[in-house]
């Protein structure tokens, strides 16, 4: 029983030399953070943006959680025009922040970048949390004023931009529609040039069916003469064979009554 009392003894002792070891080191990481951020400032005094932003990290690796850390970054940062980066070491202080005057001087600052941002309805949230941790500031309730007119204008102006939309889609579907046009237009050129192609083949076929018979006949069998059938010249040439074999025929009956004698005569074709 005595053990447990001398050990139970002994580890509440080394949990409490623990905890004042841990506070220790956060008491010197604070101091020298601290420190750091004298420096910072001292060489933001002299111009020397490169040397205190480098102090500014160090300060805030030593100590994450500092408010002054983040928050004279961000003006840092603010000063030198790069208002996306202000914004962000702004808003880790309000976050960070402990007391309402920190908070109040850390959300009155972002909304001046938002402001410069021109992020007038959110600068008007952010002039409004500065109030609401320091009532009394009246420099941030005349910049809420100017906010808030920021934003109203914006608002007046946001109809315009959307006729401007409007416009926009209006001039593309007329675009459309006439390229729709021509598109049509060139489409019904093309079929009635087609169809003036057709009607002129359909004319050429009407004229060779109005040809005479004979004709048609005569010009198909030329172009192509049909197996088992004569030629137009042979039928010719054969007509003329025959007459020229009656013609002496006939001459031959002639002479034959000449002399009397009747002749029996048989066609050889």
């Amino acid at each position: 029983m005595k053990n447990l009392t001398l050990l139970l003894v002994f580890f509440t002792c080394f949990g409490f030399s623990q905890d004042k070891e841990n506070e220790k080191e956060q008491l010197l990481a604070a101091k020298k953070s601290n420190d750091l951020i004298y420096e910072a400032n001292e060489l933001m005094d002299d111009n020397n943006f490169i040397s205190a932003e480098k102090e500014y990290r160090k300060a805030i690796s030593k100590q994450p959680s500092s408010v002054a850390g983040t928050y004279n970054l961000g003006n840092s940062y603010f000063k030198e025009g790069n208002y996306e980066e202000a914004l962000y070491r702004q808003q880790q202080a309000a976050k960070n922040a402990t007391e309402k005057s920190q908070k109040h001087k850390a959300f009155h600052n972002i909304g001046n970048i938002l402001m410069k941002n021109k992020q007038c309805k959110d600068a008007v949230e952010a002039y409004k949390n500065a109030l609401r941790n320091d009532p009394t500031d009246d420099e941030t309730r005349y910049n809420l004023g100017l906010a808030k007119e920021c934003a109203e204008q914006q608002k007046d102006d946001q109809p315009d931009e959307n006729q401007d939309k409007d416009k926009d889609k209006q001039d593309e579907n007329k675009d459309q529609d006439n390229q729709d046009k021509d598109n049509k237009d060139q489409d019904n050129k093309e079929n009635k040039d087609d169809q003036g192609d057709q009607d002129k083949k359909e004319g050429d076929d009407k004229k060779d069916e109005d040809k005479p018979t004979d004709e048609k006949e005569d010009k198909n069998q030329e172009q192509k003469p049909q197996p088992g059938k004569l030629s137009p010249q042979q039928i010719k040439n054969l007509l003329e064979a025959m007459n020229n074999q009656e013609q002496k025929v006939q001459e031959k009956m002639n002479a034959d009554k000449q002399k009397g004698v009747k002749v029996q005569t048989e066609k050889d074709w």
